[in-house]
């Protein structure tokens, strides 16, 4: 069993305890401009191998971090987009298609073997890996383009990778240093050194300490970002959290017992009850009150209000899609960073 402290929050020693993660965390920024500088040469000479080649038949994103690009290029992809995060490829990918592939580690065997089966079927193919690794080591040949990461940031070589194709007119465009500074304005406002009164980091662990937190996103990127934040909180504290679509979250909340002022608080101690943490990117479909997203986002949060559950609302700051998914995503890690700071073993 553990309780939560929130005095950890504002305690240099128990910070100190955290200070290679948190440091990892306000380092986001400083990421995303070494590895877009890094790779400028090899992004430079992949958009001159596109040089005259025509639009691809499609483009096929591979490897585990292929949802992300997904978010961002399937609405605007001039091209039929498809992510294929599986092991190989799809049955009909040939040399009309263009394969793109993430992998941060390098190790991953199913990238490497997609990376490799591009090559044999003549497809153009784009990686962006360490060179020296599993998947860096397959991505060679004549139409192949090898992205040499230097960081293991899945967030630094996505927009390294949509860098490029914004380059080649397959993406919309991306400002890395957008994206950037994005993640600085968030280390700034998170930082460890801000206490809890002005820390929106900070407080949102404290409101997610006894809670089931339940996170949701309107737009594509805001949900890819609530699965990343949920997924952080569950590696941070070891309990459960749950992110998805407004018909997959409603269930949880709709069972939640109303909450009872005069209840006994000793009785109710080990009931988790839920915690719904909203993240807002701003996107114009969730900021349409007739939409369709605006209609879900009302219908959760009343939902929330008519069972006491209680609601957080994050939102994002930046110029773009992905500096604002960027901000939501660091600001959620920073939440989970904190919750393991001030949860102490009972």
């Amino acid at each position: 069993m553990s309780y939560f402290d929130e005095t950890r929050l504002d305690d240099e020693q128990a910070l100190n305890l955290a200070d290679i993660r948190l440091r990892g965390l306000a380092e986001s920024g400083s990421r995303v401009r070494r590895e877009v500088g890094a790779t400028a040469e090899a992004v430079a000479e992949a958009v001159a191998r596109r040089e005259g080649a025509g639009r691809p038949r499609a483009v096929v994103a591979a490897g585990p971090d292929s949802r992300l690009l997904r978010a961002v290029l399937e609405p605007t992809c001039p091209v039929p987009f498809v992510a294929w995060p599986a092991p190989g490829l799809p049955g009909w990918v040939g040399s009309l298609d263009l394969v793109v592939v993430l992998a941060p580690s390098g190790g991953d065997p199913g990238a490497a073997a997609a990376v490799a089966e591009a090559g044999r079927r003549g497809a153009q193919v784009v990686v962006a890996a360490p060179r020296a690794s599993l998947v860096g080591e397959h991505a060679a040949g004549r139409d192949v383009s090898l992205l040499p990461a230097e960081t293991t940031d899945p967030l630094a070589l996505a927009v390294v990778m949509l860098s490029f194709l914004d380059q080649v007119q397959l993406g919309p465009a991306t400002s890395a240093e957008s994206v950037a500074v994005a993640l600085d304005e968030v280390a700034v406002a998170c930082s460890p050194h801000r206490d809890l009164a002005t820390n929106p980091a900070k407080s949102l662990a404290i409101a997610l300490a006894d809670a089931t937190p339940v996170v949701w996103g309107g737009s594509a990127l805001a949900a890819r970002a609530a699965r990343r934040v949920a997924e952080e909180l569950r590696r941070a504290t070891g309990r459960s959290a749950i992110a998805g679509d407004v018909e997959h979250l409603l269930p949880v909340i709709e069972a939640t017992r109303p909450r009872d002022v005069f209840a006994d608080p000793f009785e109710s101690a080990g009931e988790a009850r839920p915690g719904v943490v909203v993240l807002d990117d701003l996107s114009e479909a969730a900021e349409q009150g007739h939409s369709l997203v605006g209609d879900q986002r009302r219908h959760l949060v009343e939902t929330a209000d008519a069972k006491g559950v209680r609601v957080e609302i994050v939102t994002a700051e930046g110029e773009g899609e992905m500096a604002r998914y960027a901000s939501l995503l660091l600001q959620g890690r920073y939440a989970a960073e904190y919750l393991r700071v001030g949860l102490v073993a009972d």
